[in-house]
C-alpha cells in the first residue's frame, strides 16, 4: 500500500509539472508536448495532477476533445477503483 502512495505522489507531480511545462511551451512558441502522451500520464494515474494544473495554468481548457478525452479517463478510473474496492472486500 505504502509503494502505491509513493508511486500516486510521484505520477501526480510529474503530471502536474508536464502540464505546466506544456503551458510554458505554448506560450513560448515552442515544440508542444502531444495530446496523446499528456493522456497518457492521466491514464497512468496522474488524473489528480492533470485536474489541478488544468485548472491553474489554464491549461486546454478550450480544447474540447481534449477536456473530454481527460474526464473520460477520470471517469474510467473511478469506476475501476470503486470495483477494485468492491472485489477486495469480498
Amino acid at each position: 500500500m505504502e509503494v502505491l502512495f509513493i508511486y500516486l505522489i510521484v505520477i501526480n507531480s510529474l503530471c502536474f509539472l508536464t502540464y505546466g511545462y506544456d503551458k510554458w511551451l505554448a506560450k513560448n512558441n515552442k515544440r508542444r508536448i502531444s495530446e496523446f502522451n499528456l493522456l497518457v500520464l492521466a491514464g497512468i494515474g496522474g488524473t489528480i495532477g492533470g485536474i489541478i494544473s488544468i485548472y491553474l495554468f489554464k491549461h486546454k481548457t478550450n480544447k474540447f476533445s481534449f477536456i473530454l478525452s481527460f474526464y473520460a479517463i477520470a471517469i474510467l478510473q473511478i469506476v475501476l477503483l470503486y470495483f477494485g474496492i468492491q472485489a477486495f472486500k469480498s
